[in-house]
């Protein structure tokens, strides 16, 4: 019988983090079938595996959410590599390099302290290469829509919303605090309305604590994830907003690192590190990282 696995994401604490069925040996299932199992499990995304179309990648994936499917989003990234890495089926190469194939095109995947002789792979760090990013502004009147779902003023709002397509269509802004982030109470309706009116994945909302570290929310609920426990693309959204747009497209420090807690207001304890870095023209790299752990394996 065919396998899978249910992993948490961005975590190496059972039931903390973001779960995610990795489903294999899925070449026999229907896109139809892969979609109706994604409901059932009723999980933000299910990931199936497929032998790749490339000699370039290790394997390809599809991932779903329980109502569509996506080309490309971050949890679903790190939990099917981790997953494949722990069941024996890839392994990195030389450069400690892992290749996915996924709807958006090819996405590098760097692994940090894998051993194959070690069993239990929590401790091993995982890290992709957001495949794209693209900015785009949004009006004034918009952003007042915003505000009022979140029952905020536009003042509370650092500098402007932008919408950030990396996957899925984040409108990603930053609040004067991580503590202003944890404190907003969002109208998960309204929210809904507004991602169907102008097509977004829904909002990506950011802010620092006085340590550094910044605090997301990522709030989805027209693809039924009213808030995501820890969210890779959301991650990456926040990468490309503070590198490209508050940045001005240059980065201060070519080794900026920044760490993220995403999930406390439902009950998770989520890790993720945003790493930015520039290419030979200027444009702003950015790579999420986290680790995993296997909470069930099973057979389907």
């Amino acid at each position: 019988m065919p396998t899978f696995k249910q992993v948490d994401v961005f975590t190496n604490v059972k039931f903390k983090g973001n779960p995610l069925a990795v489903f294999f040996d899925a070449v026999h299932l229907t896109t139809a079938e892969m979609k109706s199992i994604s409901n059932w499990t009723n999980l933000s995304e299910t990931t199936f595996v497929l032998p790749p179309t490339t000699p370039d990648a290790d394997y390809k994936v599809r991932i779903f959410t329980t109502q569509s499917e996506l080309p490309f989003a971050g949890h679903p990234t790190i939990g099917t590599c981790f997953s494949l890495l722990e069941a024996g089926l890839i392994k990195p190469n030389k450069d400690n390099k892992i290749i996915q194939e996924c709807g958006a095109g090819l996405v590098e995947i760097t692994i940090k302290g894998y051993d194959e002789e070690v069993k239990d792979l929590s401790q091993v760090f995982l890290s992709f290469k957001l495949p794209y990013y693209k900015p785009s502004e949004i009006n004034e009147d918009q952003i007042l829509e915003v505000a009022n779902s979140l029952s905020i003023s536009t003042h509370a709002i650092e500098g402007s919303p932008v919408l950030i397509d990396d996957g899925p269509k984040w409108l990603t802004f930053q609040l004067q605090s991580g503590q202003a982030v944890l404190d907003l109470e969002p109208n998960y309706s309204e929210i809904a309305n507004l991602s169907i009116k102008y097509d977004w994945a829904g909002y990506n909302i950011f802010g620092k604590h006085d340590d550094g570290s910044l605090e997301l929310r990522s709030l989805a609920p027209v693809e039924g994830i009213n808030e995501d426990p820890a969210c890779g693309s959301g991650a990456g959204a926040a990468g490309a907003y503070i590198g490209s747009i508050l940045n001005n497209h240059k980065i201060s420090n070519s080794n900026s690192n920044y760490f993220l807690n995403q999930g406390s207001r439902i009950g998770r304890d989520a890790k993720l590190t945003v790493h930015l870095d520039t290419d030979n023209e200027g444009k702003v790299l950015i790579n999420v990282g986290g680790q995993a752990v296997t909470c069930i394996d099973g057979n389907y």
